[in-house]
């Protein structure tokens, strides 16, 4: 085996001009691929990002949530019910709804409203919001957005206020990593919160509780479920996958995106295929002479596929430390791109198997090999 990409990986180099444009699209298709995913993750960070920032283990909303920020009102009594599961240490309410914002020169924008419990260990205040601005939100009224979304919101930054629903708004601090592709993110208290989105006194958009073990936690949803069928309860991974699985599904950026991934793979698997079966068929004397001396077809064939492997290779070491390159040149345009690790890999798995099958297309040439190919 050893042999083979030895041999294979010399052949490449001297080759190498001949080589270059399959090496060249395997990058090309590997960095789309990671790029193009890598985006549609980031994305749809936004639909998630409250989720993965609190630090709840359970979820429960109103019936049939199909993603985190598309949540119905419940009532809060089940609060008790919730917090009397043996398993659960600590529970509380959380509002989170979608509703506009009327810019100080009358426009008016998309925001989702994040009302939250504001004491130190409280589950659904997210990291970002520091003592200092949690003890400024204790004032009724007061907000705080991430500064990404100021001019979308028509502000300049803490003192400027706003409207929503009829009542005034005004932003006490600003916060980074929470710019949302469908609407700023609007933090506030808990009161605040149910005056801007009219929730009556006992209604909230989900109950929160952390488990005394957070592996508990699915046993406390799977009771709650059974006990409570009119609700929907989550662990905090589960509600996050559901909340961006439904904009990757339900969206046309989100198919579109992926779509355009496919392209870039079916793309590089066709340029790739076609420069190693153009040359396999250069070299056709080459292996008939190999074939005259006694060379079985299989070994000429590993040899074939060892080439591929190595064009694969090659293509993704090119392309991955470019592909966070451009990554860094998003993260300054305020773009989201994310590359984790099973994403990498994933690449990584995906143009290898396009090289290889590439490789299986081009042995389609080692069956016409015979002797009489050198008279010819």
């Amino acid at each position: 085996m050893n042999m083979y990409f030895s041999y294979a990986l010399t052949t490449l180099w001297y080759e190498r001009q001949r080589y270059l444009p399959g090496v060249l699209a395997v990058a090309l298709s590997a960095l789309l691929i990671a790029l193009q995913c890598g985006l549609l993750l980031g994305m749809f960070k936004f639909a998630s990002i409250t989720v993965d920032r609190a630090q709840a283990d359970i979820w429960v909303g109103g019936p049939s949530v199909r993603s985190a920020d598309l949540g119905r009102p419940i009532s809060e009594l089940y609060l008790g019910r919730l917090a009397s599961q043996p398993e659960v240490d600590y529970a509380e309410v959380y509002l989170q709804e979608r509703t506009h914002w009327i810019r100080p020169d009358g426009g008016m924008e998309l925001c989702m409203i994040i009302g939250s419990r504001l004491e130190k260990g409280a589950l659904g205040a997210v990291p970002e919001l520091t003592p200092t601005l949690r003890t400024r939100l204790a004032e009724r009224g007061a907000v705080v957005v991430d500064e990404s979304d100021l001019d979308h919101l028509g502000v300049q930054g803490v003192g400027d206020v706003a409207e929503i629903h009829g009542h005034r708004v005004k932003v006490v601090g600003l916060i980074r990593g929470f710019r949302g592709a469908a609407g700023a993110h609007i933090f506030c208290a808990i009161d605040t919160a149910r005056t801007l989105l009219r929730f009556g006194p006992d209604e909230v958009s989900y109950l929160l509780a952390r488990c005394r073990d957070p592996g508990s936690a699915p046993f406390v949803v799977q009771r709650f479920r059974d006990s409570y069928p009119e609700l929907s309860a989550f662990t905090a991974r589960e509600l996050s996958l559901r909340s961006r699985l439904y904009w990757l599904t339900k969206t046309r950026g989100g198919m579109a995106l992926g779509y355009a991934a496919i392209v870039g793979l079916v793309v590089g698997a066709i340029v790739t295929s076609q420069t190693l079966y153009a040359a396999t068929a250069a070299r056709l004397r080459e292996y008939a002479v190999l074939w005259a001396l006694g060379i079985p077809v299989q070994r000429m064939g590993g040899l074939v596929l060892a080439e591929a492997l190595w064009v694969g290779a090659i293509g993704i070491v090119l392309s991955l430390p470019l592909a966070f390159l451009l990554k860094y040149g998003a993260t300054l345009l305020n773009i989201s791109v994310l590359l984790p690790a099973w994403l990498l890999t994933t690449t990584v798995s995906v143009t290898l198997a396009m090289a290889l099958a590439s490789g299986l297309s081009a042995l389609r040439l080692l069956r016409r090999i015979e002797p009489a190919v050198l008279l010819r």
